[in-house]
């Protein structure tokens, strides 16, 4: 059965695509104020066993934030992503809050940034990767990528993840590939487990849909975690976390109580319909989603 990780996503910023959050972080969202909530959470995650932590460039301070909770945490496992940079500069109303680009100065100069704060990266991860990324024809890049010495790892997003997992399988620099799939968006399901039957790690993010299987879960969901008595984040979880080609689950939480109740999802077994949305419905539906 896979484990759960702790994604940084939501901790290293003031603002992100993930409802129901609001209640769950501080009333004030200035670095300070953001860097406790982090080690906050980061804490109560060790407290529960957790042992992964999964951070990226464009998360705001997240690497920063992560660097000074690490000291007497020698045991976590740590990831991060390289592709796009924050830009918001700690705006929860910015226009653009990230930019992407798959190039060879990019990556270098976001390998220097997370190395110089986080010395022992255990899996460094392209961020979204997509079947058109330049990444895939620059032998530069991909050369300079492997000779940093560290496991490499793909995220990718949209309606087409399962393209770019295939033609990443083909490169054969990866160990690792980190997908949205949810009970609503299970469309790279198949490509994720020929990348697990390949020998790639497989990381499941987005598993509650950028909360919108919280906020507004299906009548399955919600009828299971009430018969449970569980949240339907836990309900929402548990039909991954089952899933035999998947290893890491990442949960988004932004808050001690909220990282809690995912952990229910360890425990309880859940059956329910196909709940799956047509996958270009799906990412509609997350653009619409507002950063706060």
């Amino acid at each position: 059965m896979a484990h759960l990780a702790l994604g940084l996503a939501s901790l290293g910023r003031p603002a992100y695509i993930n409802l129901g959050r609001e209640g769950a972080l501080p009333a004030v969202r200035d670095v300070e104020s953001m860097r406790a909530q982090c080690h906050l959470v980061l804490d109560t995650a060790y407290e529960l066993g957790i042992r992964w932590v999964d951070a990226a460039r464009s998360y705001g301070l997240s690497e920063d934030f992560l660097s000074s909770w690490l000291p007497g945490h020698d045991d976590v496992t740590i990831s991060s992503k390289w592709g796009y940079a924050y830009t918001a500069d700690w705006r929860p109303d910015a226009e653009v809050h990230e930019v992407k680009e798959h190039s060879l100065a990019r990556f270098t100069q976001q390998w220097q940034e997370t190395s110089a704060l986080l010395p022992r990266v255990a899996l460094y991860q392209v961020h979204s990767l997509t079947a058109d990324s330049p990444l895939f024809s620059d032998r530069a890049l991909q050369d300079a990528m492997v000779e940093i010495g560290v496991p490499l790892g793909f995220s990718t997003s949209g309606p087409r993840q399962a393209d770019a997992i295939r033609k990443a399988l083909e490169l054969g620099i990866f160990r690792s590939v980190q997908s949205t799939w949810n009970v609503l968006e299970t469309s790279a399901g198949e490509a994720l487990r020929e990348a697990h039957d390949a020998g790639l790690r497989v990381i499941i993010k987005e598993g509650v849909a950028n909360g919108r299987l919280v906020v507004q879960p299906p009548q399955a969901v919600a009828a299971q975690a009430e018969a449970l008595g569980v949240g339907p984040d836990a309900v929402a979880l548990a039909a991954i976390v089952r899933q035999p080609w998947v290893d890491v689950v990442l949960s988004g939480a932004a808050s001690p109580e909220q990282l809690k109740s995912n952990v229910d999802a360890m425990r309880i077994d859940v059956d329910l319909p196909d709940l799956a949305e047509p996958a270009e419905q799906y990412w509609q539906t997350r653009a619409g989603l507002s950063w706060n």
